[in-house]
């Protein structure tokens, strides 16, 4: 799994289910974990406005996918609370139901099987901004937006970088290796690794496919 520094504040957890069982269990994983949970259950109607629904704000929405109007709900929730994190739980995860989450904006998707031991781990990960997401299948997520027609620009980035800095970046969201982007800028490989590694640090990921997720979803409308 992809995880970072989950030091830090405790997140406010808010559990979203139709299904009592569902959220009577997992709100159990995470209070001992110690961690404040909240368990909502949802109703019919509940994705179309979650205001109305009086869904509570949180840092992190633990969202059942086997809800039929699941991806409407996170894309709802991203909207209305574009500063939270949302984690999705399902059966089982492929590039055909796990991608359309990533793109709404997900940062995390975690089997049932899986969240009984890990979810208050996962919970901690994507409150600090970290994905939790099988490697294989986020590398793959990560080939498609690589291979999306969509540009790809560090116009409006929230950090403060400097020109040298902005050219390294558009260098790796375009998918060029250190050497690469050292003969495109005309400077050594080595001073290009070098403004790599400061840029993940500044970005506070540990890998590019997390930086490129980052700058993915920062340019990618959510949708209702």
């Amino acid at each position: 799994m992809a995880t970072g520094n989950t030091q830090g504040r405790r997140p406010r957890v808010c559990l979203l289910s139709s299904h009592p069982l569902v959220l009577e269990e997992f709100k159990k994983t995470l209070s001992k974990a110690h961690l404040s949970t909240r368990a909502f259950r949802l109703g019919p109607g509940s994705s179309n406005d979650i205001s109305r629904a009086g869904i509570p704000p949180a840092s992190v929405y633990v969202v059942d996918s086997n809800e039929p109007f699941a991806g409407a709900l996170v894309g709802a929730i991203q909207s209305r609370f574009p500063k939270s994190r949302v984690l999705v739980l399902g059966e089982k995860f492929s590039d055909t139901n796990a991608f359309p989450f990533l793109e709404l904006g997900a940062k995390g998707l975690m089997t049932y099987s899986a969240a009984h031991d890990d979810l208050p781990e996962a919970v901690r990960c994507v409150a600090h901004g970290s994905f939790w997401v099988d490697r294989n299948l986020l590398a793959r997520f990560t080939d498609t937006i690589l291979r999306s027609p969509r540009r790809r620009s560090v116009t409006n980035s929230p950090h403060q970088l400097s020109r040298r800095q902005q050219e390294v970046l558009q260098g790796l969201l375009e998918n060029l290796s250190n050497k690469e982007i050292a003969r495109q800028l005309n400077i050594s490989e080595r001073t290009a690794k070098f403004h790599v590694s400061n840029l993940l640090a500044k970005f506070d990921v540990q890998r590019r496919a997390d930086l490129l997720m980052m700058q993915f979803y920062s340019h990618t409308p959510y949708k209702n």
